[in-house]
């Protein structure tokens, strides 16, 4: 991921709206959610959270498919890996943090983050 993707992802997690829909449908999974439970779950309208989900889908976070009546939103992993790979290989030393990859959850996870907050000093 180019730091240009990164800013276009961070930007649309940047509401809070967005970012709770957006760890919603990280607990969701592989399977992901209909738009309509989301709403409920997240107790807002659906034409809010429509608003929403598309500009998380134009930023590339999250893919919607179509099941009979429904649109099931998830999100795009392959995206969430990228944009976590990038903060921890960009902005943190490998000895401080560093990822793997999940061969069970079929994408990367960080395995180790420690004294982060001294990861980014020159």
């Amino acid at each position: 991921m180019d730091i240009q993707d990164a800013l276009i992802a961070f930007d649309a997690l940047s509401q809070e709206t967005r970012l709770k829909a957006f760890r919603l449908l990280v607990e969701h999974g592989m399977e992901g959610a209909p738009a309509g439970a989301l709403s409920k779950e997240l107790g807002i309208p659906h034409n809010t959270l429509s608003f929403h989900l598309s500009h998380m889908s134009n930023a590339g976070l999250v893919l919607s498919r179509r099941e009979g009546r429904s649109i099931i939103y998830t999100v795009d992993f392959a995206v969430f890996q990228d944009l976590i790979r990038f903060m921890v290989e960009d902005c943190c030393s490998k000895d401080v943090a560093n990822t793997r990859d999940s061969k069970t959850k079929g994408f990367s996870t960080v395995i180790e983050l420690s004294e982060l907050a001294g990861c980014c000093k020159k």
